[in-house]
Formats: structure tokens, C-alpha cells, sequence
């Protein structure tokens, strides 16, 4: 894609420092880019590269402060970090198209199939499915029977998608995430032996949600596993049976959530953090990387620790942690001086 700096600061509202006319074609990080790239400064820690970066054109915030000594040229918006964000968005429009119907694919006679949709190769939908406009199916993806998958959505290769799940609009599910497999459900008999409990509900997720790779999505024992509009799940991420995830939650990889948990809306929830079943966590929660939760959590919290409590109580906690060496020497000192004032 090429474009002129003056289309790009009319895409991003932005004002031009610089010659208009200059051609951008491609995007880079500030440090690696060559001409006719076109990059960003958010961090201050990178202004130094303003003056040493060979791009064609850097998005800056508006309160930069313009140095004559910059040559590259500027486009000045309120918000670098967004603005870089929504070009992104701009050149990646092109890069996945239309490709029509494999020959290799099969697809069952009583599936619906909407306008331009894509299905890849060696890809297979089973019966009574409806697939939605301009969906993009790519190759090797199973999709079982009775499944609901919105319009504009991206699959991508080796996802697999399993009987009665519900899939929103604008939805991305990337390669091996699997939406549905039976739920970690069993009863022990008279013999102590595990008993399969099968599985009879289904997932139901919401518009605009992205899922990342070898993430895996419970259904329900009954009812549904609800991933609701705008949620984005990052790889290696378990969400177990009849889990509720409220809008614009976001997870990051190797979370682990066990059964019946009620997360809510606008949530950030870090990497490696484990939440036990059948609790409620409010919304606008904030849990810090690694953290393992294990009661329910009030609205607005920041969590830290294992098992989790409070961030800032933690933060004072852990001062006092890393001293506990000396403090349990002056603790023995002092009983050592106590006893012999005692004795005296």
C-alpha cells in the first residue's frame, strides 16, 4: 500500500511538519526503519531517535515539542499510540481476501453459506451450520454440526469448532483454538472410579471478540459458556465449563478459569493467573500476572499475589518478606536481651 504523508495525517486527523508529498509504503519500529517506512514515538524514552531514525515519516503526540534538528517528517495527532494503532488497521485491510471455495473442502448440504464467504482447503462444515457474510474460513478447520458463525469473521487454519456453538459478528479465532470440547466434568462411583459427565450445553460468544491460539473454550454441562461482545483471549488460555465472561474483559495467555466463575465487564486479567470455580469477580477488576484467586472479588479491585489480596497490601507485605531475615534477628536479639534484663 502506498500512501502520501498528507493521506496518512487526513486518515489520522493529523497535522503534517514536513513535505506533504512524501511516499510511505510500509510500517516499522522507530529503531528499524528504512526509507518509506512510516513509524511512531509513544514511549519518551525513544525521543532520542527523532534525530536518528531513517523513516520517511514518524506519528508523534502534538505536545512533542519540534526540534528544527528533526529532518524525518512529523504527523502530529493527539494520541501516537491510537493513531499508530488505526494505521495499522488501514494497511492490514488487504491482507486477507476473498478466495472463494475450495474444491478440497467439504461442506454439508444443509449448511447455509452467506455472501463471499471463504472456506480453505481440506476444511470441513458439517451439517446445519450458518455461516455469515464475508466470513473467511482457511484451511483445515472443522466446524461440526448446528454450529452459528456471524459475518465478517476470520478462522484461521486447524480451529475447530464443535457441535451448537454460537459465534458472533467480526469475530477472529486463531489456528488450533478450540471453541466447545466437553467440559472437565466426572463422579466418582462406589469403586472410586471416574465417571464421564456428559456435556450438554454449549459456547455462546458475543460480536467482536478475539480468541488466540491453543486456547481452549469449554461448553457448558448445561446452559451455556457465555464469552460476551468485544472480550479478546490471548494463546494458551483454558476457560472451563459454564464460565461467564463480561464485555471488553481481556485475558492473557496461560490464564486458567475454572468452572462456573462469573468474570465481569472490562476486566484485565494477567498472564499465568489461575481463578478457582464457582466464584464472582466484579467488573473493572484488575489481576496482576501469576496471581492465583481464590474468594470472590469486589468491583474496581487490583489484585496481586497467590493467594490473592489486595495490591497495595501486597506491595507492603513484600517489603517487610524481603527483610524477614533481619527482622526475625533483631526479633531473637531482643528476646536474648529481654531474658537476660530478666535474669539480672
Amino acid at each position: 500500500m502506498k500512501l502520501t504523508v498528507a493521506n496518512l495525517a487526513e486518515i489520522l486527523n493529523g497535522e503534517v511538519i514536513g513535505n506533504n508529498e512524501t511516499v510511505v509504503n510500509s510500517i516499522s519500529k522507530i529503531e528499524e526503519a528504512i526509507e518509506g517506512d512510516i513509524t511512531f514515538l509513544s514511549n519518551p524514552k525513544y525521543v532520542p531517535w527523532l534525530k536518528k531514525t531513517k523513516a520517511s515519516a514518524v506519528i508523534v503526540n502534538k505536545d512533542i515539542g519540534y526540534d528544527e534538528s528533526i529532518k524525518t517528517n512529523l504527523i502530529l495527532v493527539d494520541n501516537s499510540y491510537s493513531a499508530f494503532n488505526q494505521l495499522l488497521i488501514k494497511f492490514s485491510e488487504n491482507k486477507i481476501k476473498y478466495f472463494g471455495i475450495e474444491d478440497s473442502s467439504y461442506i454439508n448440504n444443509t449448511t447455509f453459506l452467506g455472501d463471499k464467504v471463504s472456506v480453505g482447503k481440506f476444511s470441513v462444515i458439517e451439517s446445519d451450520c450458518r455461516i455469515g457474510n464475508n466470513t473467511i474460513i482457511m484451511d483445515n478447520v472443522t466446524i461440526q454440526n448446528n454450529v452459528s458463525l456471524g459475518k465478517d469473521c476470520i478462522i484461521y487454519p486447524g480451529v475447530r469448532i464443535y457441535d451448537d456453538s454460537v459465534i458472533g459478528d467480526n469475530c477472529i479465532l486463531h489456528s488450533n483454538c478450540v471453541i466447545g470440547s466437553d467440559g472437565f466434568g466426572y463422579a466418582p462411583n462406589k469403586e472410586g472410579e471416574y465417571v464421564k459427565t456428559p456435556q450438554l450445553g454449549n459456547v455462546k460468544i458475543g460480536n467482536n471478540v478475539e480468541i488466540g491460539s491453543n486456547s481452549s473454550i469449554d461448553r457448558a454441562t448445561l446452559g451455556s459458556t457465555i464469552i460476551s461482545d468485544g472480550v479478546k483471549i490471548d494463546n494458551l488460555v483454558q476457560i472451563a465449563h459454564n464460565v461467564i465472561i463480561g464485555e471488553n474483559t481481556v485475558i492473557a495467555g496461560q490464564c486458567g478459569i475454572a468452572g462456573s466463575t462469573q468474570i465481569g465487564k472490562n476486566c484485565q486479567i494477567g498472564g499465568q493467573v489461575g481463578i478457582i470455580g464457582h466464584l464472582k469477580i466484579g467488573d473493572n477488576v484488575k489481576v496482576n500476572g501469576q496471581t492465583g484467586v481464590f474468594s470472590n472479588i469486589k468491583d474496581n479491585s487490583v489484585l496481586r499475589g497467590t493467594p490473592a489480596i489486595d495490591e497495595k497490601t501486597f506491595n507492603r507485605s513484600y517489603v517487610y518478606f524481603r527483610n524477614l531475615e533481619k527482622i526475625v534477628k533483631d526479633i531473637n536479639e531482643l528476646k536474648k536481651l529481654n531474658d537476660s534484663n530478666n535474669k539480672s
